[in-house]
């Protein structure tokens, strides 16, 4: 730090640093100013240094701090009040509340000290004349600390009543100390009431909306409003990352975590703030972290994760078993040193209660990007096998389990391959008959999918034991079709054409039922199905169209074998339904979208009126793909929302993340940007859940940040954009994910106020997108990085960013693009040309102006024209009002009246171009003929700006009540009036 010379280098010191990130660099410095301010030999530089030190300490870890500068500060006033300026006066009693709650966040400080000191405020309030607003608030906080109910409502009820004045706090802090005694009172809707204005942006303050947005996390979830408060999560927590001093509020945000089944993000929290386990500066915050530290151990150690390696205290390594006893114990350590201060046992029975909470949702889905525990979280199971005999507390029979898993097994249900596994564990032992054997084999066979085969062939050996040919034949074909999904399409095709020739055979003969045959039937449809596909990836050929057409037949086989059989027979109905299914695919082979999608359509269904709504989930999924390429988006949606109900518990996490990204897709192609949010959420939950998280889970994000960002949701989209990153892969996604998800970001961040990083999201994206041919995005994005930059205050990188962004522009053609980057480095240059006359900005603006004509002169077609006559007629105005803000105060007068002729010039030459556009262009043309006439003005030509005051009222004779730009015009036009006649009037004088 460079020497202090002068009491405004000081202030500009202390300004700088009241910018830097809060912590013990920025305290230290404060401290070192301090002791530069006291070689001044200044006293209003040393209370200003005092109270700054004072400030930074209030807004960070090291709050034990306070007391020292302020005690000074109180010194010098009573010593000589004199030295104080009308500001630092008001400073020096705006920080008693501070002394008040910092007294009360520290055991060590006897609770006679407080009320003492609770005296004192009052009576200094009262001798400055201040209202008793804020000594009732902080009679308030003192009471519901120690847990005087009776007090508490009292002082509450006091402070309300009184006076708001200069010493009050601000509305945003006030709402909050409302708020959060509702809700300690079990009022939870009311505490949301009264913070409505915080959370909706009304009231703000340094640590507002951020505390309020923490504290209301529990009243929502007790209040069952879901959706808000993943929200206020999302928004909150971007809000307090960075901020040392809102240890408490972080606190809130980790118990969110662990009361809605987010342990692994809540660990991930505690991971970015170390320091927050050590730092004892403010006892208070501490023990409210440690108490949730405590609570989210405890539920990891609760869920089978008590070994797991945490983040804890610096120094080794802690298991969550572990950390769970050292955050307990220090948490009540500290509160029983709050209570030994206070004589209650209040602030234990609190932090004890805050420990023992139990989650209040099972699981909240969030949409960020979170690192998985050991093993899925509450993965969706499926329904347990309930044998329907088993009514008594006792085990049911093997009797029961067989007729359980065959009335299963005959209607198709989903969990009939688990009974049956269930009918094998109790017939351990004991001597089945062979049908009772080939039932447990053949379904066994079917739960291991490929490697099923032979299983299969002990099942038919069993089938024919027991006198059943058919469905021994059946389930040989089973065997070959299970051999072509493993691979062995050739081998398959070949084993079922002989089963096919026996099965018929003995269909002929009445050796079998049509159950059995159209099992067969069914089987080597399958197995020729397994072909075409396997012939789409050899290509195109005669070959194929053979398979094809075998393929169909075989199709069709089947349809015409059980239609007309099925009755009340599911499996014959579910073949039906299966074959027309095929047939649809093989319509999509031909090209035939429309017959494709109407099959589909027949097979889902005939799957639905069979009682088999599971099976139609597929089918339904296919459906939508197709209606969306026939572009009937509404088709679409009706065949996915009717997938996931259909689906029900019976869909795994895989297949239902697929339909919710599908449908998100589709809703938010029709701008349903809410609900299709909402799918996008949930693809991104069940994405994870399978595993798949890095893969379409992050595509999801992806697409739920761009959702959010278009309902203006800054905060929560970022959030979700910034998990996904990492996950976008240019190998899996593609660059253009990247680029967009980087685009949005940089939206988000610029909203935000974020502009430094919003920069960097920007030119992270025009890096890529500088690759690419088409160079349109590209300059998109390096104009705006342009825009962050220099609202960051980077006005150099600003400037060189628009000239890239200008030659994109030219070497597109896209006029508008370059005139507007011209536009604003003229604006750049106007604000750093420390020399004064702003001669580059001026050459900037008449490039503009230039490009603007140049373009006219070739414009091809009436609507080019249009469009840039407006651009030239904004050229010409912003260039009025840059030279009429370029002169330098301590001009000559005839050099400032110069530039305002030519300022004036420029104006007039907007007017004229906007009127050449008609009603179109008449804000833009009454608003630049405003700005003439308050130029004409400043130049004395009263009757010049009257002139031009009327015009505006006259283009808006007509404008109705409603019209809010015409009303405003109108206003500045009476204004402009008004001005001009006291001007005269004075004049006449």
């Amino acid at each position: 730090m460079s020497e202090i010379r002068d009491f405004d280098a000081l202030r500009r010191a202390m300004a700088e640093n009241s910018e830097q990130p809060e912590g013990p660099a920025r305290n230290a410095r404060a401290e070192r100013l301090l002791v530069e301010a006291e070689k001044l030999n200044i006293p209003l530089a040393v209370i200003e240094a005092l109270g700054h030190q004072l400030k930074v300490y209030n807004y960070s870890s090291e709050k034990d701090k306070m007391f020292v500068p302020f005690a000074r500060l109180l010194r010098m006033w009573d010593e000589r009040p004199e030295d104080f300026d009308e500001y630092e006066t008001h400073s020096l009693h705006w920080v008693f509340k501070w002394m008040s709650a910092g007294m009360l966040d520290q055991p060590h400080i006897p609770l006679a000290s407080i009320e003492k000191w609770l005296g004192e405020m009052e009576h200094r309030y009262r001798l400055a004349g201040h209202s008793e607003r804020a000594v009732r608030g902080a009679e308030f906080s003192v009471a519901a600390h120690v847990g005087d109910v009776e007090r508490a409502e009292r002082a509450y009820a006091a402070w309300l009543a009184a006076d708001r004045d200069s010493m009050a706090d601000c509305h945003a802090c006030e709402l909050n100390g409302q708020g959060w005694w509702q809700a300690e009172r079990g009022r939870p809707a009311e505490a949301l009431q009264l913070w409505a204005p915080v959370l909706g942006g009304e009231f703000t303050c340094a640590h507002e909306p951020h505390s309020v947005l923490a504290s209301s996390l529990v009243p929502l979830l007790r209040l069952g409003r879901l959706d808000d408060a993943r929200a206020h999560h999302l928004r909150g927590f971007r809000l307090v990352r960075s901020m040392e001093s809102m240890r408490g509020a972080y606190a809130d945000h980790v118990e969110f975590c662990a009361l809605t089944g987010n342990e692994a993000r809540g660990l991930e929290l505690l991971a970015e703030r170390p320091a927050y386990f050590t730092d004892t500066g403010h006892p208070r915050s501490r023990m409210d972290f440690m108490s949730v530290v405590t609570l989210l151990m405890d539920r990891l150690t609760e869920l089978g994760h008590g070994d797991q390696q945490v983040p804890g205290p610096a120094g080794r390594a802690w298991t969550a078993r572990e950390l769970a006893a050292h955050a307990r114990g220090e948490a009540l350590a500290l509160a029983a040193r709050f209570d030994q201060r206070n004589g209650t046992q209040h602030v234990s029975e609190r932090v004890r209660a805050r420990m023992e909470r139990r989650p209040l949702v099972e699981r909240l889905v969030l949409g960020v990007r979170s690192e998985r525990l050991a093993h899925p979280v509450r993965p969706v199971a499926p329904a347990p096998v309930t044998p329907a005999s088993a009514t008594t507390g006792q085990e049911p029979d093997l009797a029961a389990l067989l007729a359980e898993a065959r009335r299963l097994s005959d209607s198709l249900q989903p969990n009939a391959v688990e009974a049956w596994a269930a009918v094998a564990r109790a017939a351990e032992g004991t001597d089945l008959d062979a049908r009772d054997r080939a039932e447990i084999a053949d379904h066994e066979a079917m739960g291991l999918g490929p490697e099923g085969a032979e299983l299969f062939e002990r099942g038919a050996e069993l089938y024919a034991e027991a006198g059943d040919p058919g469905e021994a034949l059946a389930a040989r074909a089973r065997a070959a079709y299970v051999r072509a999904l493993a691979g062995h399409v050739d081998k398959a095709v070949e084993a079922v054409a002989g089963l096919y020739d026996e099965v018929l055979a003995l269909y002929a003969e009445d050796g079998t039922g049509v159950r059995q045959i159209a099992s067969v039937l069914m089987g080597r449809a399958r197995i020729l199905m397994r072909r075409v596909h396997e012939a789409d990836d050899a290509g195109a050929g005669a070959s194929q169209e053979t398979v094809l057409a075998e393929a169909e037949a075989a199709a069709r086989e089947v349809l015409a074998l059980v239609e007309g059989h099925t009755g009340n027979d599911v499996r014959l109905a579910a073949r039906a339904a299966e074959a027309r299914a095929m047939l649809a695919e093989l319509a999509v082979h031909h090209g035939d979208v429309e017959k494709a999608a109407d099959l589909f359509a027949r097979a889902a269904a005939a799957y639905v009126e069979a009682g088999l709504p599971w099976f139609a989930v597929e089918y339904e999924a296919r459906l939508a793909g197709l209606a969306q390429h026939l572009g009937d988006t509404g088709e679409a949606e009706r065949a996915l929302r009717a997938a996931l109900e259909h689906g029900g518990p019976h869909l795994e996490a895989t297949g239902r993340a697929q339909l919710h990204l599908q449908l998100a897709e589709v809703l938010g192609g029709r701008g349903e940007s809410a609900e299709a949010a909402e799918h996008a959420l949930d693809a991104a939950h069940w994405a994870d859940e399978a595993g798949e998280g890095p893969t379409f889970g992050v595509w999801a994000r992806h697409l739920l940040g761009g959702f959010l960002l278009r309902q203006g949701r800054w905060a929560e989209a970022a959030e979700v954009l910034e998990s996904a990153l990492p996950d976008l892969s240019a190998e899996t996604h593609g660059d253009g994910a990247i680029v967009q998800t980087q685009w949005w970001l940089g939206d988000c961040l610029s909203e935000l106020g974020e502009h430094r990083a919003a920069a960097e999201r920007r030119l992270q994206a025009a890096e890529i997108a500088r690759h690419w041919p088409e160079q349109h995005d590209h300059a998109t994005l390096a104009h705006l990085a342009a825009e962050s930059l220099g609202h960051a205050g980077l006005p150099a990188e600003s400037d060189q960013a628009y000239a890239r962004a200008g030659e994109l522009w030219r070497s597109l053609g896209n006029v508008h693009g370059l005139v507007r980057s011209l536009r604003a480095r003229a604006w750049l240059a106007l604000r750093t040309d420390d020399c004064g006359g702003g001669e580059t900005a001026r050459e900037l603006m008449a490039a503009a102006v230039h490009e603007c004509v140049s373009a006219l002169s070739t414009a091809a077609d009436e609507e080019s024209r249009q469009r840039l006559t407006v651009e030239l007629g904004h050229t010409h105005r912003q260039f009025g009002d840059l030279l009429a803000r370029s002169s330098a105060e301590d001009a000559e007068d005839g050099s400032i009246r110069a530039m305002f002729e030519e300022a004036l010039t420029e104006v007039e030459e907007a007017v004229s171009v906007f009127a050449s556009l008609g009603a179109d262009a008449r804000h833009a043309r009454t608003g630049a003929e405003l700005a003439a006439g308050w130029l004409a003005a400043d130049l004395g030509r009263s009757g010049e700006a009257a002139a031009r005051a009327r015009a505006v009222l006259e283009a808006y004779a007509d404008a109705t009540e409603d019209d809010e730009a015409a009303q405003e015009r109108r206003a500045e036009a009476e204004q402009m009036l008004r001005v001009v006649r006291e001007g005269r009037e004075q004049e006449d004088c």
